[in-house]
């Protein structure tokens, strides 16, 4: 794995998916509470394996994909044991689960998205917002994408704020599903051309 792709924050370490992600990608992927809302909606296992096989070579590819957001224990709520458990959040010894974020093309082709799902325990904390701010300065840092995009269901208010939170204009809006969908555009300012260059 290329160690550019790891991205830190105060809090969080966000690291490609990979297979040992799979247990924590099938519980989370698995759940209504989190996945319901979802493009595509709750997966099966099965779904979630073949998702991750091809997420791995998206990555190989095109220096981009989906990620593992984990928060470290220092800066880890307060929580029992049996809590964890209960929440379907996995703990290792110096970090603990809390969601997924990441880039990728839209199947409806409407630009490259920012996506993110954190379990309901570890929302109201600012850590969508602090996972999707790396994960989009990311996308236009490191992987060249001037323009991403980011959609939600118009009565989405929590998904909404962190969008708006982390700088994406809302540009558009449509009906999928039934459901009016709003969406969001970040686009990077072209780079100034070099010191002396003619106009």
């Amino acid at each position: 794995m290329n160690p550019l792709w790891v991205l830190r924050t105060a809090r969080l370490v966000l690291t490609p998916v990979g297979g040992t992600d799979l247990p924590d990608l099938q519980a989370i992927k698995g759940d209504p509470r989190v996945f319901a809302i979802m493009l595509g909606g709750v997966r099966s296992p099965q779904q979630t394996a073949e998702e991750l096989a091809n997420e791995v070579a998206h990555w190989g590819a095109h220096g981009f994909g989906w990620w593992a957001v984990r928060q470290t224990i220092s800066a880890a709520f307060s929580r029992t044991r049996s809590a964890i458990e209960r929440s379907g959040m996995s703990r290792d010894s110096g970090s603990q689960f809390v969601g997924i974020t990441g880039l990728e093309e839209r199947p409806d082709r409407r630009g490259i998205a920012l996506r993110f799902a954190l379990w309901p325990e570890a929302q109201g904390r600012g850590l969508a917002r602090e996972a999707a701010a790396v994960a989009l300065r990311f996308g236009h840092e490191q992987a060249g994408q001037r323009r991403i995009v980011a959609v939600a269901r118009e009565n989405n208010f929590g998904s909404r704020i962190v969008l708006g939170g982390i700088g994406m204009i809302e540009c558009d809006s449509f009906v999928q599903n039934g459901y009016r969908m709003v969406m969001y555009e970040s686009v990077a300012s072209p780079p100034a051309p070099p010191a002396g260059a003619s106009h």
